[in-house]
């Protein structure tokens, strides 16, 4: 995007905001209806902009086309078997099993031979990690393709989806952390895959809190860890990343942010309210730093547009500061031995493409893989490629796994 025309998008977002919010409240509610929005920027991991398509479609037709999606759309409707785990400081995990399947269906045998040819899928448990203001749902093409085939884990994390929101955060006010992420996961791993192999799955800051549990559990990934997937994922340097904008924009929500956040996340039920009246703004925001291709499915648009607005503002809020302070590109060594796929898309405006790169550089084994037409969501927009990949990776681990189980 020029800058030109970056900036003619974000003055289209502030007019399209001040109008919606004017005819939802005024004063106060009007600027936190634009807060709101700015959160919800954030939330999909962006700083500004819309598509203006959205601009020039009527509100009430776009309200209905979401409710009939909402009823239609079958995307994030699997579940498996649930289970719980504790957190170490007692936060409630959710988590989800899906066990192998007999092998008596045809359409699980078509299933299996799709994936893995004449290869054997690893005897090992995928463990699937998903990003920030999303949920296990955001998995659900490969969880379908990979249901009754391997065994799986999908599980929330703290303050997201059906997991319990962050004691530390609620009861102490203290901070989210990566680190506290990674130790999240190693919880989840002891109640739902206490033994045997297993492959680690993580998009985004899932890929952090992977790179969070290797650095903290170095043992752990020798022992048990067959295979790693990073998606969409960055080691570090996330505060340079400028999501598409001019640099001076960038640098001045940069500056004001962390205090906004904070103001808004005090005041949520206000917020929430604002960010609601400005739904059809915070969807074209979604669809453009979450999808590159044009032809992205609506339904799947919407789908990811729900679990983005289910994120309460005050846990965006919470989560925001950890970004900048992460940094795990040390922890990258942990992986080396391991089969490892590092994937993104190619126009993701959240993580860039150059920073799976700069990842694959440290693990020169690795296999790297850039998606020419694809954004931050590339699990959701690009299924089948990112699913064969994950097969591909599962069977590159097998002997590894082999060995782990013996």
């Amino acid at each position: 995007m020029s800058e030109s025309n970056a900036e003619a998008v974000a003055a289209a977002v502030a007019s399209a905001t001040e109008a919606a919010t004017d005819a939802a409240a005024g004063g106060w509610r009007r600027a936190t209806g634009i807060a709101g929005v700015a959160i919800g920027v954030v939330a999909a991991g962006a700083a500004a902009g819309v598509a203006i398509e959205r601009l020039t479609v009527g509100r009430g037709m776009r309200q209905k086309a979401r409710l009939a999606l909402d009823s239609a759309g079958p995307y994030g409707e699997l579940r498996g078997t649930p289970g719980k785990a504790y957190a170490d400081d007692g936060t409630e995990l959710y988590y989800e099993v899906d066990d192998l399947a007999p092998e008596t269906e045809s359409a699980l045998s078509r299933r299996r031979r799709r994936l893995f040819g004449r290869k054997e899928p690893a005897p090992v448990t995928v463990v699937f990690c998903h990003g920030y203001c999303l949920n296990q749902d955001s998995w659900h093409f490969q969880r379908a393709a990979l249901r009754g085939v391997v065994r799986t884990v999908h599980w929330d994390q703290r303050s997201h989806g059906r997991s319990g929101r962050g004691v530390s955060q609620v009861r102490d006010g203290e901070p989210v952390t990566i680190d506290e992420l990674g130790r999240d996961l190693k919880a989840v791993l002891d109640a739902a895959v206490p033994e045997g192999p297993i492959v680690l799955v993580g998009h985004s800051m899932g890929g952090m809190t992977v790179m969070a549990l290797a650095d903290q559990f170095p043992g752990l990934i020798a022992e048990r860890v067959v295979g790693v997937a990073l998606v969409g994922t960055s080691s570090g340097r996330l505060g340079e990343v400028n999501f598409g904008l001019p640099v001076a924009g960038v640098n001045a929500v940069r500056r004001v942010l962390p205090g906004v956040l904070k103001a808004l996340g005090q005041r949520a039920e206000l917020v929430e309210r604002g960010r609601r009246a400005t739904a059809d703004l915070f969807a074209g925001v979604v669809k453009r730093y979450s999808f590159a291709s044009r032809d992205i499915d609506p339904a799947v648009a919407r789908f990811a547009e729900r679990m983005i607005e289910s994120t309460p503002i005050d846990v965006v809020a919470e989560y925001y500061p950890a970004f900048n302070d992460h940094d795990k590109t040390a922890a990258l060594d942990r992986f080396r031995g391991v089969p490892v796929l590092v994937l993104a898309g190619v126009r993701d405006l959240v993580t860039p493409s150059e920073h799976s790169e700069a990842i694959a550089d440290l693990l020169p084994d690795a296999e790297l893989v850039l998606v020419p037409d694809a954004g931050h969501l590339v699990m959701l927009e690009h299924p089948e490629l990112v699913t064969d990949r994950l097969a591909d990776l599962l069977a590159r681990a097998h002997e590894r796994a082999r060995g782990t189980a013996v």
